[in-house]
C-alpha cells in the first residue's frame, strides 16, 4: 500500500514538472516566432528580448533545448554584458569617495626612488615625498612600494622556492561570480600546491577576516596545516587572518 502510495505521489509531482517544462518551452517558441516576425537582421534581438531569455535562463534548467535563432553562449555573453553595464553605471552615478587616485608621476618617483635606495623603505620615502611639495600618505607610499615591478632574477627565485617546498605550501584567494540582479557572490578556496587539491571552498556575499578564519580552521581541522600559507594583500585578509595563520 505504502508503495504504490509513493508511486501515486511521484506520478502527480513529474506530472506537475512536465507540464511546467512544457508551458515554458511552448513560452521560448513563441518568443523566438515574435523575434522572426519583427523581421530584424540575423543576430540583432531588441533588448527585451534579450532581457527574456537572460530570465528564462535563471529559471528554467531546460532552456538551451528550444533555442533556435541564438546559441547557448549567446544567452550567456548577454548576462555577462549586462552585468558590465549595471556595474559601469553604478560608478558613474554614485559619489566618489575614499583616496584621492595618485598620479602616475607620482608612482614612477616612488618606484624610482626604491630603485636607486634600497635601503629606503616607506617612512623615509613618504618624508621625502613631503619635501618636494607632493602630500601622498606614508600608507600610500607603502601600498605603492608593494607593487612595484620586480626584476627578473626575483621571479626567477620565487619559482625556484616554489617547486623545492611545493608539497609545504597552500594558497587562499577569492574570484566572484555575477548573479541575475548584477550582485557578486565571493567565491573562497583553500589550494594545496603539492597534489593540486582543494581543502577548503565556499561561497559568500560578505566576506570578512573573521569568516575567513573559520574557513582556515575547518580546511585544518585536526591536522597540522602546510608550512607556508600564501595569500594576497586584499583588504579582506586583515590582521585576524594574519594572526591564524601564524599559530
Amino acid at each position: 500500500m505504502f508503495s504504490s502510495l509513493r508511486h501515486l505521489v511521484g506520478w502527480i509531482f513529474s506530472a506537475f514538472g512536465s507540464r511546467q517544462d512544457l508551458v515554458l518551452e511552448n513560452l521560448a517558441l513563441r518568443q523566438q516566432l515574435l523575434d522572426l516576425h519583427n523581421q530584424r537582421p540575423r543576430g540583432r534581438l531588441s533588448a527585451r528580448h534579450k532581457l527574456f531569455w537572460v530570465l528564462l535562463r535563471k529559471v528554467w534548467s531546460g532552456w538551451q533545448k528550444p533555442l533556435i535563432l541564438v546559441t547557448p553562449r549567446t544567452v550567456v555573453a548577454w548576462h555577462r554584458a549586462g552585468f558590465r553595464l549595471y556595474w559601469k553605471y553604478l560608478s558613474r552615478t554614485r559619489r566618489v569617495v575614499g583616496r584621492r587616485p595618485v598620479s602616475r608621476d607620482v608612482r614612477e618617483l616612488i618606484f624610482r626612488m626604491a630603485a636607486e635606495n634600497p635601503t629606503w623603505g616607506a617612512p623615509r620615502i613618504h618624508g621625502e615625498l613631503l619635501k618636494l611639495g607632493f602630500h601622498v600618505s606614508e600608507p600610500t607610499a607603502s601600498r605603492w612600494l608593494q607593487r612595484m615591478p620586480k626584476s627578473p632574477d626575483l621571479g626567477k627565485r620565487w619559482l625556484t622556492f616554489l617547486r623545492n617546498h611545493r608539497e609545504g605550501i597552500a594558497a587562499m584567494d577569492f574570484f566572484t561570480v555575477p548573479t541575475l540582479t548584477f550582485g557578486v557572490l565571493y567565491c573562497f578556496f583553500i589550494i594545496d600546491h603539492g597534489r593540486r587539491r582543494i581543502l577548503r571552498f565556499n561561497v559568500t556575499r560578505n566576506p570578512s577576516s573573521l569568516w575567513i578564519v573559520q574557513q582556515m580552521r575547518e580546511a585544518w581541522p585536526y591536522v597540522a596545516a602546510q608550512k607556508f600559507l600564501l595569500f594576497d594583500h586584499d583588504s579582506k585578509f586583515g590582521r585576524d587572518v594574519i594572526d591564524a595563520a601564524r599559530i
